[in-house]
């Protein structure tokens, strides 16, 4: 969507502060023993407590409220039985509906003991977004994100999950502009523009440059062994800096 008015920002900037505060929440709750299904239960109960309804039951009948993706699943892993271990590499993201606005957001961490190759594909994925984030202003090719993000994964020696991508949102889930990809498509002409939401994820793995649906139709996996991590936020475009309504709880 586009901004048209203040109502616009605050009704992002809600529903902004309502998944940043879940995915907050759960990724402070991982530990060795839960299984991902306590752990959407936790966001399940935060999302109702707050009046925000998750997009993804709301628009795909996801089973749960949430995505939980341990390490060879790259992306909308379905919560269930499986008990997180110590090493696991955990993302969370997060998306909601909030009296009509929509946000959506992720963040990745690794369950003690950490090894130097999870810290470093975590910290590479952080400055991805970052970075990505630092493109992203009226005026500018979208494909500056993308190129962006691909930089900084060849830089720390990682590699972009090439069929993941960001998307617009805000008055739906998933709006134009679509397949704001992780890597620098010269073919992609647009150009951002003032007022326009768009949701930025980068997907930087150790393997895989893409994924694939497995058998329970939904979770999408990397290559045996492949780890990759995901953060995302949701962004208002602006002249200068994005607007960013998914920052964590007290940040400036």
């Amino acid at each position: 969507m586009t901004i048209e008015n203040q109502s616009d920002i605050d009704g992002i900037m809600a529903a902004g502060r309502v998944v940043a505060m879940v995915r907050d929440a759960m990724l402070e709750a991982v530990e060795p023993g839960i299984t991902t299904q306590e752990l959407d239960s936790l966001g399940s109960r935060l999302l109702e407590e707050s009046g925000a309804k998750s997009a993804p039951k709301l628009i795909y009948d996801f089973p749960g409220a949430t995505c939980i993706s341990i390490n060879e699943e790259a992306a909308h892993g379905v919560p269930g039985p499986r008990t997180i271990l110590a090493g696991d590499v955990v993302n969370v993201d997060v998306s909601a509906s909030l009296n009509g606005y929509f946000a959506d957001t992720g963040g990745t961490m690794v369950v003690p003991p950490v090894s130097s190759t999870k810290a470093r594909l975590c910290h590479a994925t952080r400055i991805a977004l970052r970075c990505a984030l630092s493109e992203a202003r009226a005026g500018a090719p979208i494909n500056r994100i993308g190129k962006a993000i691909q930089s900084v994964a060849k830089t720390h020696r990682f590699k972009v999950i090439r069929n993941l991508a960001g998307h617009g949102i805000g008055r739906a889930l998933h709006e134009e502009p679509e397949r704001l990809v992780g890597y620098y498509d010269h073919h992609d002409h647009r150009v951002l523009h003032a007022g326009q939401v768009i949701a930025v994820e980068p997907f930087l793995s150790t393997k895989s440059t893409y994924v694939e649906e497995s058998e329970d139709g939904w979770t999408l996996v990397g290559a045996p062994r492949n780890l990759s991590a995901q953060y995302e936020h949701t962004i208002i475009v602006t002249n200068g800096a994005p607007i960013v309504a998914t920052h964590a709880a007290g940040h400036g």
